[in-house]
């Protein structure tokens, strides 16, 4: 390790004292230029995955007449927090740890309709040559023991840049609704106690996940029944239409179906 990088890796937090650091050091000036186009490359492959994602989104809707792509959100990890967990993990705070050791500097937020809608995403990613996955972790097969569910996925997409192709790491994390609230309240609790959250509340946001789970688990019997109904309606109409003599008959008998028909389970 040389010497730029002995005092890389001693910089204090927060964030300001680290790049007050880098100022008073003329040596660093390179490691600073680098470190500054860290989330401006990150940021640029979020917008590269986020319209891949939107124009899936697109065609499944004009496909299908739906979209299983409820809505997407994305974040940039703050550069204190990258610090922190590059020590955490027992490395040196370098540059190039940083982005060899951190996988989640980019993330991304996908929220489902139903459970089969994520791994339906997920097959199709798979598929692509724009997108290489390189990490799965399935929290739906196999939930946390908190009860936490979500499908994990560490993904690079590419980006041309002067200097050439360059891909980038994101984090994916696919979710339903319900899995999408009570993470999003899960983690308001371990805010609100710093993360020492009692036993016993622990223990009810377990159930509250097995709840979700549970209604995860109706809607998606709902579905199989509205599109059961929705197919006998459809067979039903056929058959009418072969028994009418279009003669005799000025108006043919209209049986409803739904706008939005999502594919066949």
């Amino acid at each position: 390790m040389n010497e730029s990088e002995k005092l890389l890796n001693n910089v204090p937090l927060p964030l300001q004292e680290f790049q007050h650091h880098f100022e008073l050091n003329e040596d660093l000036s390179k490691q600073i230029d680098e470190w500054k186009k860290i989330p401006v490359l990150y940021q640029l492959a979020l917008e590269e995955l986020k319209n891949k994602i939107k124009l899936i989104q697109t065609e499944w809707k004009i496909q299908d007449g739906y979209s299983p792509i409820e809505h997407i959100k994305t974040r940039i990890k703050e550069p204190q927090s990258m610090i922190q967990k590059v020590r955490r993990k027992g490395y040196e705070v370098t540059i190039h740890n940083i982005l060899t050791q951190i996988h989640d500097i980019a993330g991304m937020r996908i929220v489902c309709a139903f459970v089969k809608d994520i791994y339906r995403l997920y097959d199709h990613l798979c598929t692509r040559e724009d997108i290489r996955i390189k990490e799965v972790k399935d929290y739906i097969a196999q939930p946390k023991p908190n009860g936490y569910q979500s499908l994990h996925l560490i993904v690079e997409v590419p980006l041309i840049l002067f200097e050439g192709k360059r891909w980038m790491k994101v984090e994916i994390q696919i979710r339903t609704l319900a899995m999408d609230f009570w993470a999003s309240l899960e983690h308001i609790l371990y805010y609100k106690f710093d993360k020492q959250v009692p036993e016993h509340v622990v223990a009810e946001l377990a159930e509250a996940a097995k709840a979700a789970d549970d209604l995860d688990r109706k809607m998606l019997n709902l579905r199989r029944q509205i599109l059961s109904l929705t197919e006998e309606a459809a067979a039903a109409e056929d058959s009418e239409g072969s028994n009418f003599n279009d003669d005799k008959f000025s108006a043919k008998t209209q049986v409803y179906k739904p706008i939005l028909h999502p594919p066949e389970i």
